[in-house]
């Protein structure tokens, strides 16, 4: 004779198999216990997985060589044509042993690589070239300038994410004469000759020495912060 099982035994199945308790006996409860000893690892009731989200890194631009920075060329093969610590000189341009006057500024150390191997092809047979940047300036319009009353006033490659922080660690705080507060960041627009050029405010003291960080402003290539003399 079949019995019907305590709401107990039946209270302690998921709900999603809870049985209807019309009908249901020990030979119903037996076959959903072999039912989930089969299942194994799988969690009772587990809904539809999730897919992870997959995040796209966003690839940063390539890096523009500029005027003033320090290069390395290396031709495989051929150590007498390979030259470490080569600046590049105000014009953009330098020299290496059998070809002189190469552009450099304005290029990317690829650009650069393969420029040079199409040169050298009437000295060296099949030559490779590796370009490495070794001093980092770049070119104008990819550096942020810092002057007025910066404990060293500079211009500095600029980074991807860079911020006034940033900028301001670079060139080493203010001087005890800054107005810090007056500060100021000179925006050119980009691709608008002629634009109206964009101005910023800045209060500087307060993000080094009170830690705003609201006044924490992303640079862009470019840019100019202008700190202003106190009156005292």
């Amino acid at each position: 004779m079949n019995e019907t099982p305590k709401d107990g035994a039946l209270n302690m199945m998921p709900g999603c198999l809870h049985p209807n308790r019309a009908g249901f006996g020990r030979r119903g409860v037996l076959a959903s216990l072999a039912a989930l000893s089969l299942a194994g690892a799988l969690p009772a009731c587990s809904g539809p997985a999730t897919a992870p989200v997959q995040e796209v890194a966003r690839a940063a631009p390539d890096y523009v060589i500029g005027p003033g920075d320090v290069l390395s060329v290396f031709v495989y093969r051929a150590p007498e044509l390979s030259t470490s610590d080569l600046p590049v000189r105000p014009d953009g341009r330098f020299s290496l042993p059998l070809v002189p006057d190469i552009q450099a500024a304005g290029r990317t150390p690829t650009q650069l690589s393969r420029d040079i191997e199409g040169r050298m092809k009437q000295y060296i047979r099949e030559p490779v070239v590796s370009v490495m940047v070794r001093g980092f300036v770049g070119p104008a319009d990819r550096q942020i300038r810092v002057i007025g009353e910066a404990a060293q006033p500079m211009a500095i490659p600029f980074r991807e994410g860079m911020t006034v922080l940033d900028a301001m660690i670079a060139a080493r705080g203010l001087t005890r004469f800054a107005a810090g507060n007056s500060a100021r960041i000179i925006r050119e627009t980009a691709g608008q000759p002629g634009a109206p050029r964009q101005t910023i405010p800045v209060r500087l003291r307060d993000l080094l020495n009170d830690g705003d960080v609201a006044q924490n402003v992303p640079l862009r290539p470019g840019d100019t912060l202008v700190i202003p003399t106190g009156w005292f």
